[in-house]
């Protein structure tokens, strides 16, 4: 009868034997729906729950955008420097290679080259994990270099922020790249080459105010925090309540400064109707 009645009380497992859950099994909605990673990935990182856009990376935005997975990085090697000598908590140079070790990243952002439904394509898609999305020198030049390399084979740029603005502790030379990369972009409009801005959670900062908003078409994600100084700033400076929704991408697209919202599932879809449409 032991199948029904047990013999031995407590529990007999030691310590070293118990297994966990793997870390990064689940995931948790901030509405507090959760669902297997796995699930999460087969639906472009969108909870189907309540269609909570997960925070993604640029490794994730190109396995969604490019066939296959298959594309080419640009300039892939290209690393910050420290010309300032600048130091807060810690050498500006010990903070770069401390978050290079952790996120396994070279800088803020990445530039690659590849096709998107048969459609050749430009993407640079920055990271949030590397000091805050922050636009550095090897940001705006690598955003440069991938629109030149658009420029030189007739491709349409496609530019995902996702970024806290210029990187501080470059003070002058990441506010140059503001106006570096939109003399770029002003090449692109004069070659008629396409360019798409997609706007993810958060854009803000100097991000916004140059490239992230010289689109042909502005876009963005649902829910994205988009402006430029941060609405607590805002509301301290101007001494009132900001509206219900302030800054959220669906606000930004009430008040004119988006073309449209997009779904993440839809993304590589809508993009190459997009595309197709305006390469006819």
């Amino acid at each position: 009868m032991a199948w029904f009645k047990r013999t031995d009380k407590g529990i007999k497992t030691s310590t070293a034997e118990k297994k966990d859950t793997p870390d990064g099994l689940w995931f948790k909605t901030p509405n507090g729906n959760i669902i297997h990673t796995r699930e999460l990935k087969n639906n472009a990182y969108v909870c189907p729950d309540d269609d909570f856009h997960v925070k993604i990376g640029s490794k994730e935005y190109f396995e969604i955008l490019f066939d296959n997975n298959k594309f080419t990085e640009l300039d892939k090697d290209m690393k910050s420097g420290d010309p300032l000598k600048f130091s807060d908590t810690k050498p500006y140079s010990s903070r770069i290679t401390e978050t290079i070790k952790k996120s396994e990243l070279n800088d803020a952002v990445r530039t690659a080259h590849g096709k998107m439904n048969g459609l050749e394509i430009v993407v640079a898609c920055m990271d949030f994990n590397f000091i805050g999305g922050s636009m550095g020198s090897v940001v705006g030049e690598k955003i440069s270099r991938a629109i030149d390399y658009s420029l030189k084979n007739k491709v349409p740029f496609l530019m995902i922020s996702k970024s806290g603005g210029a990187r501080m502790m470059e003070a002058g030379f990441s506010l140059m790249q503001m106006a570096k990369t939109s003399a770029k972009l002003a090449l692109l409009d004069q070659a008629g080459i396409p360019y798409i801005s997609l706007l993810t959670d958060p854009t803000t900062g100097g991000v916004t105010a140059s490239y992230a908003m010289l689109g042909d078409f502005n876009i963005a994600e649902p829910g994205a925090l988009i402006g430029f100084a941060g609405p607590r700033v805002i509301r301290e400076t101007i001494g009132k309540d900001l509206p219900k929704g302030f800054q959220s991408s669906e606000f930004v697209l009430e008040h004119g400064f988006l073309d449209f919202i997009i779904d993440r599932r839809q993304l590589k879809s809508r993009l190459t109707t997009l595309l197709n449409l305006l390469n006819n």
